[in-house]
């Protein structure tokens, strides 16, 4: 007999599966994490995965929910599944993988544009100022680098999925897909949320076209049923909808709340991002595209911080072996004892500040990461906080791009993700950004906002709205400290806007010279 209806939600993030069973309230009933090794790489930059691997965790991680959760197993009413972006795989006619898949993490290119991007929209791109963008997407895009390197698979392919368009797949049999999971490299129109027609401008910078493209509902629409052939592997009952949902980082900013113009959602990942809630289609970065939200009629501009949080599992592997080892003594995380020696250090770190382009964004291809101010007072757990710090100062200017960008006030920053867990670093992000910073009941926000659209698709709630009202309560607050925000303010305009802009000729200098090195 039936309790409540529940939701199972997955969430598939770049070096781990969660699958959890919610109920209307936004409470975890259950949850299983399950983490496999992000990628392999056959040559340097390169990073791909095996399409085996994410639905063997899929099916590993809902059979353990089950057992560990069995009489809640046939209150669930309906599955939601949301993925990393960028990350596409190739599927033939019979539903076969073609290859493994590149992530988002991949950085390879492809030699040269060719005759791709023809004179006439050529000239129409620089006319606008928007050829080297175009020229940089389609070189990057792994799409291309498929056509130009393996045309034998490029030819065999169907439909080119997001990753969470092939666990659709798996578990309903059909090559569908939400609008709102469309983020990557791909002939996608943003603002009106439909494929490219194959004559539109930027249509040429993409070898796959709308005919490789799968079928897109609105989220919160029936994507299929399960099939008795995913049953069987998941353990998840027969014919149970699979509702669309989004993006993980989309389904952050729902899962925290930010439906308003009043809010930012600020993501600790692999890659840290902001975004806003908008009602009209703006842009981040002049010709970079807002992302369809999940909540309908909406948008999410971003400004992504490149492996962002990521930079502190690179500080932890390269400078922490004495916390580390003291961690498995404790039967703690290192990153729980770095966090506590943050507060030995003062706000700006005593004069050393961090740009935190270890990856290049889309404006910067050439960017590098950069540590200013280095004197004999600094430790490595100076290091540390001013990496944290310098993620801070990115994200901060991202948000003060999109308040310029969207005319939105930000009066509160709702964080998700791994690095929300820390109250120092929660407590430092006030501080930088000058606004209360906010947590809600649980930092598994992505599949938070999945499970708010499944519980408004079945009909437990009558909007969206309603259903983040009953289902996203906040459950922590961390008031900034104004006179460091002062400092910070300080720091962010005398210095760190300054770094790029007096170092962008010596990152280029660098790029050619590693590119004749090659």
């Amino acid at each position: 007999m039936k309790k409540e209806p529940l939701v199972l939600s997955f969430d598939f993030g770049t070096q781990s599966v969660r699958a959890i069973l919610f109920n209307k309230s936004g409470e975890t009933l259950g949850k299983v994490k399950l983490e496999f090794n992000p990628y392999f790489s056959l040559n340097p930059g390169w990073a791909e995965q095996n399409s085996e691997v994410y639905w063997e965790k899929f099916c590993e991680a809902s059979q353990l929910l089950r057992t560990h959760e069995p009489e809640l197993w046939e209150d669930i009413e309906a599955v939601v599944v949301t993925t990393i972006r960028d990350t596409c795989v190739c599927m033939d006619r019979d539903g076969k993988v073609l290859r493994p898949i590149i992530l988002w993490l991949d950085q390879r290119e492809i030699e040269s544009v060719g005759d791709r991007i023809k004179s006439s929209k050529k000239s129409m791109l620089k006319m606008v100022n928007m050829y080297e963008t175009a020229e940089l997407q389609c070189r990057v895009s792994a799409c291309n680098w498929i056509h130009d390197n393996e045309p034998e698979i490029f030819n065999q392919i169907f439909k080119y999925l997001m990753l969470s368009g092939f666990i659709t797949y798996k578990l309903t049999d059909k090559m569908i897909d939400s609008v709102a999971a469309q983020c990557a490299h791909i002939p996608f129109d943003y603002k009106n949320k439909e494929w490219q027609s194959d004559t539109a401008l930027t249509s040429c910078l993409f070898d796959v076209k709308r005919a490789h493209m799968p079928e897109l509902v609105e989220p919160g629409e029936v994507l299929g049923f399960i099939t008795e052939k995913a049953s069987e592997e998941t353990g998840i009952p027969v014919g149970l909808k699979v509702i669309a949902t989004g993006s993980d980082k989309g389904c952050e900013t729902l899962g925290t709340g930010v439906i308003g113009n009043d809010a930012a959602s600020l993501s600790f990942g692999t890659t840290a991002t902001v975004q806003f809630s908008t009602d009209k289609y703006i842009e981040p970065q002049p010709f970079a595209p807002a992302y369809p939200a999940v909540l309908n009629g909406k948008y999410n501009p971003e400004i992504q911080i490149y492996r962002g949080y990521w930079m502190l599992t690179w500080f932890k592997k390269e400078f922490a072996e004495k916390e580390c080892k003291q961690a498995l003594k404790k039967g703690v995380s290192a990153e729980k004892l770095l966090n506590e020696r943050l507060r030995e250090i003062p706000a700006g770190c005593e004069g050393l500040i961090l740009q935190p382009y270890w990856s290049p964004g889309l404006k910067m291809p050439n960017a590098k990461g950069a540590i200013l101010g280095f004197s004999d007072v600094h430790t490595r757990v100076h290091v540390y906080r001013a990496i944290i710090e310098g993620i801070g100062f990115g994200l901060y200017d991202g948000l003060k791009t999109l308040e310029k960008r969207t005319g939105n006030r930000i009066k509160r920053v709702m964080v998700s993700g791994g690095g929300s867990q820390s109250d120092e670093i929660c407590q430092i992000t006030a501080d930088i950004f000058g606004v209360p910073v906010q947590k809600v009941q649980t930092y598994e926000t992505s599949a938070l906002g999945s499970a708010i659209t499944a519980f408004t698709a079945i009909g437990m709630y009558d909007s969206f709205e309603s259903a983040v009202r009953g289902m996203v309560r906040v459950s922590k607050e961390y008031s900034p400290n104004m006179e460091e925000h002062k400092i910070y303010e300080e720091i962010y305009q005398k210095v760190y806007k300054k770094i790029y802009p007096a170092n962008h000729k010596l990152y280029n200098e660098i790029a050619g010279i590693l590119k004749r090195k090659k």
